[in-house]
């Protein structure tokens, strides 16, 4: 009974040692990965979606809460006025979420364009979304217009990746939400 009491305190003293290791590791390294992420995978979609700009939209980024959840929003300034602004949002394609950074016009509210940052969909099929041909559609866009065809927008789904087609919509959809609750924040907050 005395080893075995033994093996169970040592046990969880290897356990306990392991998790707060574990712990300690992950938060040491959050800033260095958000950093990887803000440089790889956002940057990119946000220099897409956003209109010239004089400044660098990931320094200059701020957050806003909207109904519990943070949102971060990249500026585009050029000679000193707010000529664009990014956020990514989330919608669910096939093989898990469709990340879609969306770029909009402050002044006229309508969409710069759509930027895929993440997205698990299959090879040659669902990720035909990333192209072109698809995102390029959003470009200069009334909001109410983002919608594919079948439900009565002017966007035309990727033949063959419907699910993925109404998961990038979706997201953009929701874009249009927060953007829409946030306009009068948003306009006002880089000047």
């Amino acid at each position: 009974m005395r080893e075995m009491i033994k093996m169970i305190v040592v046990l969880s003293l290897i356990c306990g040692i392991s998790g707060l290791s574990l712990a300690a590791l992950k938060i040491a390294t959050a800033p260095r990965i958000e950093e990887q992420v803000l440089t790889y995978v956002q940057a990119p979609a946000i220099e897409q979606v956003l209109a010239e700009h004089d400044n660098n939209p990931i320094k200059d980024r701020k957050s806003f809460q909207i109904e519990g959840n943070k949102v971060t929003v990249f500026p585009a300034i050029r000679q000193g006025s707010l000529v664009g602004l990014a956020f990514e949002t989330f919608g669910q394609g096939y093989g898990g979420d469709i990340g879609v950074m969306v770029g909009f016009s402050p002044d006229s509210g309508n969409l710069t364009g759509v930027g895929i940052t993440t997205l698990k969909e299959t090879p040659g099929v669902g990720s035909k979304v990333t192209k072109h041909g698809f995102t390029s559609q959003f470009n200069d866009m009334a909001p109410q217009k983002a919608k594919l065809k079948a439900d009565g927008g002017e966007i035309n789904a990727v033949a063959g990746a419907t699910i993925s087609s109404t998961g990038t919509v979706v997201a953009v959809q929701k874009a249009v939400k927060i953007f829409d609750e946030l306009r009068p924040e948003l306009t006002t907050a880089w000047k």
